[in-house]
């Protein structure tokens, strides 16, 4: 079975400042979950329809932990957004994944915990397998589109999502990097990936390396005025990534081979006449499929 194509893109404010990007308007949408980021951006680009969610809000108002993860993730699905990928700073703890390069994520470990991390809860309980958070497809599109650009690529990688907004002491710097064995650190993929999972939306995280965090020797503390510097140069990188996506994802796909998807297929346990009907009002967009 074939959908139409809508590629959501969660990112930094001037991701949406494309070249050809036909139709573009900003979109209030309304969610059960209270208010996204922002408006979302949409337009047509290449016969494949786009959407951007600035993370942060314009002009970088919401901070990590206050990001509504929820309303982002519903927001995207309810207005058919298929593909969601998530372009994002990190700090990096790999000397060869080095500031200016882009690492594809393939994995993640949760440090945060001020967040609400799932669409379900008591009247509607469910449990969605995230052992592979991220989609194949999609995530080789991304390296593909990367290099294309002339963008070094590193394919796979663990994102350790931390709480913030403070980086890491050198302690947890050298614990990440050297016991739990992650290869990149950040902020706002967690509990984005989760609940993209949630929504049966493919998801793709796409790491654009700012800086090498507190551990290197060479490096000392994080130093904000660099990691700015590298921020503009990754942006431009970024838009470049995102303009090439059209060509290699197509205007229409097919089911999930992997089986994103299709997440919610037996998560739910909570018996039908159980379920309680406010709460199943609200996963109207998310899980409407399988409620």
């Amino acid at each position: 079975m074939q959908m139409d194509t809508m590629i959501g893109i969660i990112g930094g404010s001037g991701l949406y400042d494309i070249e050809g990007l036909e139709g573009a308007k900003w979109v209030t949408v309304e969610t059960p979950w209270g208010e996204p980021s922002d408006q979302v951006f949409t337009g047509t680009l290449d016969g494949v329809k786009m959407a951007f969610l600035p993370r942060h809000g314009r002009g970088h108002v919401q901070t990590p932990s206050s990001i509504n993860y929820r309303a982002n993730i519903d927001a995207l699905k309810r207005i058919g957004v298929t593909d969601v990928i998530s372009v994002s700073a990190c700090g990096s703890f790999r000397e060869e994944m080095a500031p200016g390069d882009f690492v594809i994520v393939d994995q993640f470990i949760d440090r945060t915990f001020a967040r609400e991390k799932s669409f379900f809860g008591p009247g509607c309980v469910g449990h969605v397998s995230i052992a592979h958070p991220t989609c194949p497809r999609l995530s080789a599109a991304c390296a593909e589109a990367a290099r294309a650009e002339g963008i070094t690529v590193h394919m796979g990688g663990t994102y350790l999502a931390m709480e913030g907004p403070q980086f890491s002491t050198l302690a947890e710097s050298k614990m990440y990097r050297e016991v739990w064995g992650a290869d990149v650190i950040g902020m706002t993929n967690m509990p984005e990936a989760k609940l993209a999972r949630e929504a049966e939306l493919d998801y793709a995280s796409v790491a654009m390396i700012t800086d090498y965090d507190s551990w290197h020797p060479d490096h000392g503390e994080v130093d904000i005025n660099q990691i700015i510097k590298t921020l503009f140069g990754n942006a431009d990188k970024a838009r470049g990534m995102v303009k090439r996506l059209p060509a290699l994802l197509g205007a229409t796909r097919d089911i999930c081979e992997h089986g994103c998807d299709r997440a919610l297929e037996f998560a739910i346990l909570t018996a039908p006449e159980a379920r309680d009907p406010a709460m199943v009002a609200k996963l109207d967009a998310v899980a409407g499929r399988v409620l």
